[in-house]
C-alpha cells in the first residue's frame, strides 16, 4: 500500500514542471510559425513584386507602387534612368505611384504616339489640370501653362509678332550688338587674364539680355565686363528646380509643405518673389514710358508692348498679372532654352574635335564666297551676315544633334479628356496622364539606329545640305499645334553665338570638370561647366581656306 503512495506522490510532483515544460514548448511553437509565416509573406512580397518587373519594367511594390524605383532615379540621373526602363519596354511603360498619390501616368517615347497626342488627337490632349496646378506659381497662365481659349489667344498674337519683318530685324540687330559689343569682349579678358569661366553662365546672361530685348524691349545687362550679379538669374533657376521636384512629390505633401511653408516649398515661394519683382519691374517701366505717347516708343515691336495694347475678354486692358505670366514664359522659352543647349554643344564639341574641325572649315568656306573678300579679313574683327548664318549646315547639323542628345526640355506633360488607345495599343483612361520622355527619345535604338548614342551631325545630312527630321522623331521643339514659335529664331541665335566664338577660339573643358544635367524644367548642367578658351591664330585660319581651295 505503501508504494502506490509514494508512486503517486512522485507523479503528482512532477506534473507542474512538466505542464510548463509543454506550456513552453507551446509557446515557441507558436512564435516560430509566426516568424516563419512572415518571413514567407515577405519572400512572396518580394518576388511578386520583383516579377513586376518583366511586365511594367519596374518592380511594384505594396503601397508604395514604384517609388522606391524613382527614388533610385532621382539619386542618380533620372532621365537616364527613365531611358533605361522605356529601352526595356519597347517605348512605353505604366507608372504606378504609390496608393495615396497622383503620380501614376503614361510614359512614351514611341514616335507614333508623340504624332497621336501632339498632332492627330491634340484636342484630347490638353496640358490639364494637374500640369497646370503644379506649375501656376511660377507660370500662372502663361502659354507654356495655358489651354484652350488662353492658349490659342496668347500663340496667335506672338505667332504674327514672330513672324513680323520688324520683329525679326529687331532680333537680328540685337543678337549682333550682344556679341560683338559684350560676349566676345567678356570671353577676350578671360583670354588675357588666363582664367577658367562657365560658360552656361555667360550663356544664360546673352540669351536673357537678347530675350529682354526683343520681348519687353528692356536691357538688364546682364552680360557685360565683371558680369555682375543678377538676382533674377538665381531666383528663376531655383524656382524651376522647385516646381519639378512637385511633379516626384505626392500632390498632398507639397501642398502641405506649402502650407506650412517648409523645404522646397518655403524655397519656391522666396524664389518667386524675386522673379516677379523682375517681372513687375519691367512692366511698370514700359508702362511708363507707353505713358509718354512717345513716337518712336509707339514704333516699338516688341512682344510686351503687343499684349499691352490688346484687350481681354471684357475689352480691358489685360491685368499686371496676365502680362507678368506672359513675361515669365517666354524668359523661359528665349533664356533657358538656347544657352542650355549651346552649353552641351560646346561640351560635345571639346570631346568631337573632328566636328570642330568642320564647322571651321565651313565658317571659313561660307564667308570665303563673298566678293572680293581677302585672306587678311579673316580675322578677330570679322562678322557674319544673317544670310551666310543660314547658309552653315554643318554647324546646323551640329547643334541640332546637341539637341538630339541633350533637348533643353527633357520632357514634358499632357492628360487625357477622353478614353483613347495609342498606336502602340496601349490603353488611355480619362483622366490619365501622360509624359513623353524626349530625352529618352534621343537614345533610342529603334528611333535612331544603333549609334544612338554617338554624337554624329553627318546624320542630319543629304549631300552636305541640312535635312530635318519629324517633330514627333525629334522633338526637342516639341511638335504639332505647339510647334515652338520660336524655333527659327533659336537656331540663328545658337548659329550666330556659337560661330562668333568657334571661329575665334577653342573652347576646352577643364580637366575633371563633372557634367550631369540638373533636374529642372530644363536640362541646366548642374555643376555649369567650366572651360579655357584659346585663341586662333591667323596661321589655323589660313590652312582651313588652303585645305577648302583645294
Amino acid at each position: 500500500m505503501t508504494k502506490p503512495s509514494n508512486l503517486n506522490l512522485n507523479l503528482t510532483s512532477d506534473q507542474p514542471a512538466t505542464g510548463n515544460f509543454f506550456s513552453l514548448s507551446l509557446f515557441l511553437l507558436k512564435d516560430i510559425q509566426i516568424f516563419e509565416v512572415f518571413i514567407a509573406v515577405i519572400v512572396f512580397i518580394i518576388i511578386h513584386s520583383l516579377r513586376q518587373k518583366k511586365h511594367h519594367g519596374l518592380p511594384v511594390w505594396p503601397v508604395l507602387g514604384m517609388l522606391p524605383s524613382l527614388v533610385t532615379g532621382l539619386r542618380t540621373n533620372m532621365y537616364e534612368w527613365i531611358s533605361d526602363v522605356l529601352k526595356r519596354q519597347n517605348g512605353t511603360f505604366r507608372f504606378k505611384g504609390p496608393w495615396f498619390s497622383s503620380l501614376n501616368c503614361i510614359v512614351t517615347s514611341d514616335p507614333r504616339n508623340l504624332e497621336h497626342l501632339l498632332k492627330t488627337k491634340f484636342p484630347h490632349f490638353p496640358k490639364g489640370s494637374y500640369f497646370r496646378n503644379t506649375v501656376r506659381d511660377l507660370l500662372g497662365d502663361g502659354i507654356f501653362n495655358a489651354d484652350d481659349e488662353t492658349w490659342q489667344k496668347q500663340r496667335k498674337t506672338a505667332s504674327i509678332e514672330f513672324h513680323s519683318t520688324k520683329f525679326r530685324q529687331l532680333t537680328t540687330q540685337s543678337l549682333f550688338e550682344l556679341v560683338h559689343s559684350r560676349l566676345l569682349l567678356v570671353l577676350e579678358e578671360s583670354v588675357e587674364k588666363s582664367v577658367a569661366i562657365d560658360l552656361q553662365d555667360i550663356l544664360l546672361r546673352l540669351t536673357f539680355d537678347n530675350v529682354c530685348m526683343i520681348a519687353f524691349g528692356v536691357d538688364p545687362g546682364c552680360l557685360r565686363l565683371g558680369l555682375p550679379d543678377i538676382p533674377f538669374a538665381k531666383a528663376f533657376e531655383d524656382a524651376t528646380e522647385a516646381t519639378l521636384l512637385r511633379f516626384v512629390t505626392p500632390t498632398c505633401i507639397w501642398k502641405a509643405m506649402r502650407l506650412l511653408n517648409l523645404g522646397m516649398e518655403r524655397k519656391l515661394k522666396e524664389s518667386i518673389k524675386g522673379v516677379d519683382e523682375f517681372a513687375e519691374n519691367v512692366i511698370r517701366t514700359r508702362k511708363k514710358e507707353l505713358s509718354l505717347e512717345c513716337e518712336d516708343k509707339e514704333q516699338m515691336s516688341d512682344l510686351l508692348t503687343v499684349f499691352m495694347r490688346l484687350k481681354d475678354e471684357s475689352a480691358k486692358p489685360y491685368s499686371d498679372k496676365f502680362l507678368r505670366d506672359i513675361c515669365v514664359n517666354f524668359i523661359l522659352a528665349g533664356r533657358d532654352t538656347s544657352s542650355v543647349a549651346l552649353s552641351w554643344f560646346f561640351w560635345l564639341l571639346d570631346q568631337n574635335p573632328a566636328v570642330e574641325d568642320k564647322i571651321v572649315a565651313e565658317i571659313c568656306r561660307v564667308v570665303r564666297q563673298r566678293k572680293d573678300i581677302k585672306k587678311e579679313e579673316f580675322d578677330n574683327s570679322l562678322t557674319f551676315k544673317p544670310e551666310e548664318i543660314k547658309k552653315m549646315d554643318y554647324l546646323h547639323a551640329a547643334l541640332s544633334e546637341a539637341l538630339r542628345l541633350y533637348p533643353s526640355v527633357p520632357v514634358d506633360h499632357k492628360e487625357v479628356v477622353e478614353d483613347e488607345t495609342f498606336p502602340d495599343g496601349t490603353v488611355l483612361k480619362k483622366g490619365t496622364k501622360v509624359i513623353y520622355a524626349i530625352y529618352a527619345m534621343g537614345r533610342m535604338e529603334s528611333i535612331w539606329g544603333k549609334d544612338c548614342k554617338e554624337f554624329r551631325p553627318e546624320r542630319w545630312l543629304r549631300d552636305d545640305r541640312f535635312m530635318s527630321e519629324s517633330a514627333y522623331k525629334f522633338t526637342a521643339f516639341n511638335g504639332g499645334p505647339r510647334l515652338c514659335l520660336g524655333k527659327e529664331f533659336a537656331y540663328y541665335q545658337m548659329k550666330y553665338a556659337a560661330a562668333s566664338i568657334i571661329y575665334r577660339y577653342h573652347v576646352k573643358v577643364v580637366e575633371n570638370h563633372h557634367v550631369v544635367p540638373k533636374l529642372a524644367l530644363t536640362m541646366y548642367m548642374k555643376h555649369g561647366i567650366k572651360v579655357n578658351l584659346y585663341k586662333r591664330d591667323a596661321a589655323e585660319i589660313q590652312k582651313y581656306l588652303e585645305d577648302w581651295l583645294k
